[in-house]
């Protein structure tokens, strides 16, 4: 059979129904130098080929819900089989076919009782595979969540696609643990063997009983928001899709930044080929269900800009995005929330999301300023308020994202977007924070316990560069300031980890990244406070943060006893107050992030073993530069 018909026809059946094996495809393919796309590669899958051989290792109820830990096939390769373990749930009682999510873990991580719980509580069957474990040991993130030491695990057989097998992530060279050991070719790459594995948890959710196998949705976190993008695009049986903090393509592109260039993923092997076969952005034109991406908007791993840049090309569906302001891998509420609200739509027929807010950025306004305008869908939900962010930051993991003063203006909001100099890029979107009719629940996933009373919504992002800045011309009406935070507006430029725990909690900003508020030479960093017991305090700073193509990445200390005062006191703290195990600080120009911390844990030393806080929180009044 020709080679171009042979393609087709396994285009068109799925491989049911071509003439050629999924083995003889593979070789005529292979003789042409192996698959060129995305369909190629997938061609000879077909994830319902093969007996799932389910094994159901225990069965238990609680929080009105059944719950199973299963193990399934997941194929066999090399001649050795692969399984897959799981934990698989559904409401107790059901009577009626139910639709049903797919949860994806993130690396280091494993299959989630808890995010079942969370689907099995809104009505839902749910699957959490767990597709890094590696069968070779005990590690708690090897197994599922609740499994007991001597649980069947999952177990890759010949290959191996898990964290053991890093160098496998971006490669598609042969290699002992991959799919091929005679030749270059995408099937060695993890992500092929990965992805293949959720599909058949797929195939293993819509053979349930409890299931209605025409309403299937995945959603996955880290890598398991990279896994969702490759499930959605390959598996038109997915009806909605939810990636979060990545799944973002590009990632083998060098992109330009101040100072250098930096890219995420260096390939090993034709690189070509691998952007062809691999790469998110070559998923994102063959996803066919509607797709929400909620992230923070410092990620490291799935980089806001390519974000924007993939989904933009899923045609024909509905997208939408959900930022946490200042946040790197992890979710605000408001935000966390949009993911069962997504599936409520379009799995189980709930109201509709707020469409995308619409948004116009006009980098010399009639006021000669950039301005940032923004009409949010006021049809569905009542708009709490709205946020306007901007920056003049490249480098979507370390900028600085300045809160500009919004102002309601009729069914629109507005922002003027003041800048310093027409020689950097403006960066610019907005948050839609939409009252909730009633209060949600998050409750099942740990640290979630407050009822979730407002939803998040992005709008797109608008990005010009230095070029088009310039040559627009705006006024210059931004100066520099000594003073880099008095919180008049609160903590909306700093983000809050451990929040609620004093002995750890961190006060953070990348503020004094931004042009606007770096430090000068020679000055002296004061931070006013009040804090009425004595406590140790610690302040942070982080040099090149994820800016490698600037410097070494460092982070320097400043530990000081506070004494308790019924007044604010300031602290006045010189570059040679703080220390890490190389050395002192050489300037304030490199710092990319501030730390006000009750403990922050150094290298070597041990979190737990963190003095206890005295009395209540500090508060900050003021820091600024001396």
């Amino acid at each position: 059979m020709p080679l171009d018909t042979t393609r087709r026809t396994f285009l068109q059946t799925g491989g049911a129904a071509a003439s050629l094996s999924f083995l003889d495809l593979d070789r005529v393919l292979a003789a042409e130098g192996g698959p060129q796309s995305v369909t190629e590669l997938w061609a000879d899958f077909d994830p319902c080929q093969d007996p799932l051989e389910v094994e159901v290792i225990r069965e238990w109820q609680e929080e009105g819900g059944v719950f199973r830990h299963v193990r399934f096939l997941i194929g066999t390769f090399k001649g050795q089989p692969a399984r897959m373990a799981a934990i698989y749930g559904f409401p107790a009682g059901t009577k009626e076919k139910l639709p049903a999510v797919m949860h994806i873990h993130g690396g280091g991580q494993r299959g989630s009782l808890s995010e079942v719980k969370l689907l099995v509580a809104r009505g839902y069957a749910a699957l959490s595979v767990n597709w890094g474990g590696s069968g070779t040991g005990k590690a708690p993130f090897n197994t599922c969540e609740k499994s007991e030491p001597d649980d069947p695990n999952t177990e890759w057989g010949a290959v191996d696609p898990s964290q053991l097998n890093a160098s496998g992530y971006g490669s598609i060279l042969p290699g002992p643990k991959q799919f091929f050991e005679d030749r270059e070719h995408p099937k060695n790459n993890n992500w092929y063997l990965l992805t293949l594995g959720c599909r058949r948890g797929l195939t293993f959710l819509e053979q349930q009983p409890e299931v209605d196998p025409q309403r299937l949705g995945v959603h996955g976190y880290s890598m398991g928001g990279n896994l969702t993008m490759y499930v959605a695009g390959t598996d038109r049986r997915v009806k909605a899709a939810v990636p979060a903090v990545g799944g973002s393509g590009w990632r083998w592109q060098p992109h330009p930044f101040i100072g250098g260039t930096a890219k995420q993923d260096d390939i090993k092997g034709d690189v070509e080929l691998f952007a062809r076969t691999m790469s998110f952005e070559s998923y994102a034109p063959l996803i066919q269900c509607p797709v929400l991406h909620r992230s923070g908007t410092n990620d490291f791993h799935g980089w806001m800009d390519d974000v924007y840049r993939t989904n933009a090309l899923i045609q024909n569906q509905a997208t939408r995005f959900s930022w946490s302001p200042h946040l790197n891998h992890r979710l605000t509420p408001e935000v966390a929330i949009a993911m069962p609200l997504w599936f409520d739509h379009f799995l189980k027929g709930g109201p509709a999301l707020p469409e995308t807010p619409r948004s116009e950025l006009v980098l010399k306004s009639e006021k000669g300023v950039p301005i940032l305008r923004v009409r949010p869908d006021l049809r569905t939900l009542p708009v709490a308020r709205v946020e306007i962010y901007t920056s003049v930051d490249p480098d979507p993991r370390a900028r600085f994202w300045r809160s500009a003063n919004v102002v309601h203006d009729g069914d629109s909001f507005f922002a003027e977007l003041p800048l310093h100099t027409h020689d950097l890029p403006l960066f610019a979107f907005a948050n839609v924070s939409y009252t909730l009719p009633k209060p949600e629940s998050l409750a099942q996933i740990p640290g979630n316990n407050k009822p979730v009373t407002e939803l998040c919504l992005s709008s797109l992002l608008h990005a010009h560069t230095a070029g088009e800045v310039s040559q627009a011309s705006p006024q210059l009406t931004a100066q520099p300031s000594t003073v880099i935070d008095d919180f008049t507006h609160g903590p909306r430029d700093w983000y809050v980890l451990n929040a609620g725990n004093l002995t750890h909690q961190q006060l953070w900003t990348r503020k004094i990244t931004d042009p606007l508020w770096r430090g000068p030479a020679g000055t002296k960093l004061t931070l006013t406070l009040s804090m009425p017991q004595t406590n140790r305090l610690s302040i942070v700073l982080q040099q090149n943060e994820w800016r490698s193509y600037r410097g070494p990445r460092k982070t320097f200390v400043c530990q000081r006893e506070v004494p308790g005062s019924s007044v604010p006191q300031t602290l006045r703290l010189d570059l040679k107050d703080f220390a890490s195990a190389d050395g002192q600080p050489a300037s304030w120009a490199e710092m990319d992030q501030l730390g006000l911390c009750a403990h922050f844990a150094t290298k070597g030393t041990n979190p737990s073993e963190a003095p206890r806080w005295k009395g209540s929180a500090p508060e900050f009044l003021r820091v600024a530069w001396e």
